[in-house]
């Protein structure tokens, strides 16, 4: 089957959109992909639905602005879909499903609650395709993490590659997660902040929505006392599977640190909660691969491979992956084994009791 993935992360950048051919187990073939970023005032929609949805306690509801953000978040999906086919030449009747992951705002597994808001049947009918949405929620509802949902298409993908295991997936965005990879074995979690902390403190020390090739944390000192610290918190003593929030560290405060510092130590907090994680999984990992925005970023790169030595530490990119969107590639490869009724997550990867399909359809 093929499908077009699509893709709004925790960094609320844009919307990243791909094409995949598969039989639901094995890739079969990677199309083009497209991105459509946000304009600055779509950002600050989002932003503010993401605080508002702290206080949601019912996936349905959609209160204040949460209503116009999801009638955004879906109009925005239509278009991106819509310019991707038409940029690439692709014909409508050589697709079989689109997937909407939609816009995460609430993550609270716990209280058995996840919300991505995003209107899958409004969608389908935009498109006039088959959309399978809503594809954290079944796996949530069982009891488990409902996240990361990608490490079945990481599997995928390392198989691909035929190299000696273990190896470690990594993807950096609002949230990091991790991959373990080795034969048949497949461990996943979140590790803690991605990008979330630091693109929060460059957009208010800067205005910048990021920081552009790790420039200003590569001028700044780490405050290692701080990482120190904000490592005790209990979620980072906690074994896999576990999952966050995107606002779940933003209680963090740092010292009054420069910007350069600032963005330093917060790099480097990505770097270290990632690299604790190798302390809890069955053998140490011979290779790193880094996916997501975080790749992009040297200075985080260079932090990540100083913690995890000898261990390799690479770009996704670099091994021929579509590196930036690996994540909307792996949701066409969730939607195909949705409709094919295979398992996306497993109790080794969200802590659900059986292995479990997931995901809505809608139709046009």
């Amino acid at each position: 089957m093929r499908a077009i993935g699509t893709m709004s992360g925790t960094s609320i950048d844009g919307v990243d959109v791909a094409l995949i051919e598969t039989d639901g187990e094995r890739i079969l073939s990677l199309g083009p992909s497209g991105y459509r970023p946000y304009s600055d005032a779509e950002r600050a929609t989002l932003r503010q639905a993401l605080a508002e949805a702290v206080h949601l306690t019912a996936r349905e509801q959609r209160p204040g602005v949460l209503a116009a953000a999801e009638r955004l978040v879906t109009e925005v999906h239509a278009e991106a879909v819509a310019r991707f086919v038409d940029d690439h030449a692709l014909a409508w009747q050589d697709i079989d499903v689109v997937a909407f992951h939609g816009q995460p705002v609430l993550h609270r597994p716990a209280d058995r609650l996840t919300v991505q808001i995003g209107d899958g049947a409004a969608l389908a009918r935009s498109l006039r395709m088959p959309v399978v949405s809503d594809l954290r929620a079944a796996d949530v509802a069982a009891g488990g993490q409902g996240a990361p949902l990608v490490p079945v298409y990481h599997r995928a993908l390392v198989r691909a590659l035929g190299r000696d295991g273990p190896v470690v997936v990594v993807n950096i965005g609002g949230v990091g997660n991790v991959t373990y990879v080795d034969g048949d074995d497949l461990i996943a979690c979140d590790t803690g902040p991605g990008n979330a902390l630091l693109d929060d403190f460059m957009q208010r020390m800067s205005g910048a929505s990021v920081d552009r090739d790790g420039a200003t944390a590569a001028r700044g000192t780490v405050d290692e006392a701080w990482i120190a610290r904000a490592l005790a918190l209990p979620f980072f003593a906690a074994p896999p599977p576990k999952s966050l929030d995107r606002n779940d560290f933003a209680h963090l405060q740092l010292p009054a640190l420069s910007r350069d510092d600032g963005a330093a130590t917060l790099t480097a907090l990505t770097a270290a909660s990632i690299a604790l994680v190798a302390n809890k999984l069955p053998k140490p990992p011979l290779s790193w691969i880094v996916a997501g925005g975080g790749a992009n970023n040297p200075t985080m790169m260079h932090m990540l491979a100083e913690r995890v030595r000898p261990a390799r530490v690479e770009r996704a990119a670099n091994l021929g992956w579509a590196g930036d969107v690996i994540e909307a590639q792996a949701f066409g490869f969730l939607a195909v084994r949705s409709l094919m009724g295979l398992p996306l997550t497993f109790p080794t990867t969200t802590g659900v009791p059986v292995p479990l399909t997931g995901g809505v359809l809608a139709k046009p």
